[in-house]
C-alpha cells in the first residue's frame, strides 16, 4: 500500500516511527516542507521542498499511485492541509489528518487569546516588555513594528537578521521543553510575557505550566480554521487507520 505522509511535527515523528516497522506492507513517501535546516529525517523515502500547490500535489498523487495520504503537518500549516483536501479529493485518495488537541486554559492561567499575529503584536501594548516570542521563523514581520519591547525569540533555526523584531535576541532550541527548565528561563529572562501559538500537544506546553507558576502572561494566537476532512489525535490512531485500510485492500484482493 502507498502512502505519503505529510510530516514534521512530533506527531508525524512517531508515525515514522511506526511505519518503519512495517515496510512489507507500507511503501511509504515523508513529505518535509524543508522550512527546518536540519530536519530529523526517517529511515524512510523523503522528499523536500512543496508539490506546486492542489494541481501539482494532485499530479504527484496519481503518477505514485498513492493509496492514502495522512497530514500530519503543524495547526497553522492550513494551506498545505487545504492543498491536501483538495489534492485527495480530485485524485480520490483516502486522506487523514492527524490534528493534536489545542491546548485550553485552566485556574491560575493569564491568557489573552488573540486571532492572529498582528493581534498578537496589538496585545503587547507600547510600555516596553520583556517578551518571550515563540511563534516560529515565518511570522514575525507583524512584531517589527509592536514597540520598544526586549524580545527574546526562541526558534529551532535561526531566522534572517531582516525578519527579526529590533534588537532581539535569539535562542535556538529543539524542544520537549519541560517546566522547570522553562520555568529557569523565564526567571533568569525576567520574562514578563510570552507570545506563542496554540500549537497543542507535550512537546512545548511546559511553558505554559511555568507562566502560569509565576504569574506571567500569555497572549496565546488561536488556530485558523482549516479544510474539513476526517481527523485522529494521534500517530498511534492514524496508524490504525492505515492498517484497517490495508485490510479492507486485502480482503478486496483475496476477492478478485
Amino acid at each position: 500500500m502507498r502512502v505519503l505522509v505529510l510530516g514534521g511535527t512530533t506527531e508525524a515523528r512517531t508515525l515514522y516511527g511506526l511505519l518503519e516497522r512495517q515496510v512489507a506492507r507500507f511503501q511509504v513517501t515523508v513529505s518535509l516542507a524543508g522550512a527546518t535546516r536540519a530536519p530529523v529525517l526517517p529511515a524512510l523515502e523523503v522528499r523536500i521542498g512543496g508539490f506546486g500547490g492542489v494541481e501539482g500535489l494532485r499530479e504527484w498523487l496519481v503518477a505514485q499511485r498513492i493509496d492514502a495520504v495522512v497530514d500530519a503537518t503543524h495547526p497553522f500549516a492550513v494551506r498545505m492541509s487545504g492543498n491536501a483536501v483538495q489534492a485527495c479529493a480530485q485524485a480520490g485518495v483516502s486522506l487523514l489528518r492527524v490534528e493534536r488537541p489545542g491546548w485550553t486554559p485552566v485556574a491560575g492561567d493569564r491568557w489573552t487569546i488573540v486571532p492572529d499575529m498582528a493581534a498578537a503584536a496589538r496585545a503587547l501594548g507600547t510600555t516596553p516588555r520583556r517578551v518571550l516570542l515563540t511563534v516560529g521563523r515565518k511570522d514575525l514581520l507583524p512584531f517589527h513594528d509592536a514597540g520598544h519591547h526586549d524580545w527574546l525569540l526562541r526558534s529551532v533555526d535561526r531566522p534572517d537578521d531582516s525578519l527579526l523584531p529590533p534588537g532581539a535576541r535569539v535562542l535556538q532550541a529543539r524542544g520537549p521543553f519541560d517546566e522547570a527548565a522553562e520555568e529557569a528561563l523565564l526567571r533568569t529572562e525576567r520574562i514578563g510575557v510570552i507570545v506563542t501559538k496554540n500549537s497543542g500537544g507535550s512537546a512545548t506546553a511546559g511553558k505554559l505550566a511555568a507562566a502560569r507558576a509565576l504569574g506571567v502572561e500569555v497572549i496565546m494566537v488561536a488556530r485558523p480554521p482549516v479544510a474539513s476532512a476526517a481527523v485522529v489525535p494521534d500517530a498511534p490512531a492514524a496508524m490504525a487507520w492505515l492498517e484497517r485500510l490495508y485490510a479492507h485492500g486485502a480482503s478486496t484482493r483475496r476477492e478478485v
